[in-house]
């Protein structure tokens, strides 16, 4: 049976946290989430933008139990007061969303000196995510979804000589590098809390080809090369709608058959009904334990169990 928003068991009394909620899949997973009952912390860095992506929410759910909280993940400073402000409001999170993303920007560099994709779509998801892990473990069966892309297919692992491409810089490469940092970050995490015997659950998700404004804004910003205008438009002409877009992170982070350490994407890897799909990269132990050393090492936080 097609997994929908209708198919979304009721959250009443459930904290669920978004990054990127302010528009494109993070704000259609909000919007879902609230309208089934959950109270959603929306986290982003436009705050402008996020009060109107709150009156979008609250005009198709009147009563939607809404928070938000600024979110920059370029900045780890801001990471962290993020986290700090979210846990000193809820002593426990049911479900947390990684969505935020940036895709084939020019060569930037964060604040703290990561290369900006790396830097915002794996490593300021991986503080977030370790910083509020006390919040999480206190909650039953909690979730972390991390979304992540078929573009991790054609990325390269973190190389130890250069992990922010100064030398030799490819925005695609780049693009996929983060997406692949994602993935196998959902995969080490299912692996850490399964060892530690803890009950929450890690889950990877890729929306396929969907339209937002991810190609959109990477055409504005003068990323993507001489493909970032094709891509826009194959999104825009070819590619699902957020509506569907948004429903693989949905499911995997609220169907109650789901289980730690799938993955959830269109059925037809493009486009499709939101389904579990088969992992497509191989990963292993040394593998993961690299990335936690790596992620471990550039931003000063550990991830414990």
């Amino acid at each position: 049976m097609t997994f929908t928003s209708d198919s979304v068991p009721d959250l009443t009394g459930r904290t669920a946290v978004v990054t990127g909620a302010n528009g494109g899949l993070g704000l259609q997973t909000a919007t879902v989430l609230a309208a089934r009952g959950a109270h959603v912390v929306m986290a982003a860095r436009d705050q402008e933008k996020a009060a109107r992506a709150v009156d979008e929410v609250r005009a198709a759910t009147s009563d939607a139990s809404l928070e938000l909280v600024e979110l920059d993940l370029a900045s780890q400073a801001s990471v962290r007061r993020a986290a700090e402000q979210i846990r000193a409001s809820h002593e426990r999170l049911d479900i947390l969303v990684n969505n935020a993303g940036l895709m084939a920007t020019p060569q930037r560099q964060t604040e703290d000196g990561f290369e900006m994709q790396l830097g915002v779509n794996h490593l300021g998801h991986w503080t977030l995510t370790a910083l509020l892990m006390p919040a999480i473990l206190a909650a039953p069966r909690a979730r972390v979804v991390t979304v992540t892309s078929m573009a991790m297919m054609a990325g390269r692992r973190v190389r130890p000589d250069d992990p922010h491409q100064q030398e030799r810089y490819d925005p695609w490469q780049a693009y996929g590098t983060s997406k692949l940092a994602n993935y196998e970050f959902a995969l080490g995490l299912h692996r850490t809390l399964e060892r530690a015997g803890a009950d929450a659950l890690s889950l990877a998700a890729h929306p396929g080809l969907t339209h937002s404004d991810l190609q959109t804004r990477t055409v504005r910003e003068g990323g993507g090369g001489r493909s970032g205008p094709f891509w826009a438009w194959a999104a825009r002409y070819t590619g699902m709608s957020l509506e569907d877009g948004a429903m693989p992170q949905i499911r995997a982070a609220t169907d109650p058959a789901a289980a730690s350490g799938e993955l959830y994407g269109p059925l037809f890897v493009t486009r499709g009904p939101a389904v579990k799909v088969p992992h497509p990269r191989r990963t292993s132990d040394r593998v993961l334990d690299s990335l936690w050393a790596f992620s471990e090492r550039e931003t000063g936080v550990a991830l414990e169990v």
